[in-house]
């Protein structure tokens, strides 16, 4: 795994030595930024389920202006604690260790959000309901992206549109409106 474009284009950044966290890879986040790219300058980004960081620490590499990740695991809160340092952005990448069902459900520090990603586990059980809660987090105009199992067919809570899916390998990234 590696920074793939930026100011830290090319530094590598740790992976997760157990099972259980599935990174996304270096292939569907290059899509995703090549998506997103007109959104990241100076955005304030939300990365949900954010096993390694590596969503918020490509978002700070291209410009964005702060990132927040939210992650449950203690091994994985850790993990984006190693490769922010790595990447020198201590100051602009804060982590919330915390259930995403909870933590979704009152307003995020450092919001409202200009990006908002949520890449959780593919069996997640409360997914409809983590969309509908993120939508909240969202400044006027915000990217909501959704990564999901191509055989998931992303939740539409509460009036929300998904608007473009698209597909690599047997991952799904679904942008809402």
């Amino acid at each position: 795994m590696r920074i793939i474009a930026g100011s830290n284009k090319g530094r590598g950044l740790k992976a997760p030595k157990w099972d259980g966290l599935r990174p996304t890879s270096d292939k569907l986040r290059e899509t995703l930024f090549n998506i997103i790219a007109p959104h990241v300058v100076d955005a304030r980004v939300l990365d949900v389920f954010a096993g390694t960081g590596a969503i918020a620490l490509e978002a700070l590499s291209r410009g964005a202006a702060a990132a927040t990740c939210l992650e449950q695991d203690r091994r994985a809160t850790e993990l984006i604690e190693e490769n922010r340092a790595r990447c020198g952005e201590e100051h602009r990448c804060a982590i919330i260790r915390g259930a995403a069902q909870h933590a979704l459900a009152r307003p995020i520090p450092g919001g409202p959000f200009d990006i908002i990603v949520l890449d959780p586990p593919y069996d997640y059980p409360g997914l409809a309901t983590a969309v509908r809660d993120a939508a909240g987090q969202r400044s006027p105009g915000a990217v909501l992206v959704l990564e999901h199992a191509t055989r998931v067919v992303p939740p539409a809570p509460d009036g929300l549109t998904v608007t473009r899916t698209v597909t690599s390998g047997d991952s799904a990234l679904s942008f809402y409106a």
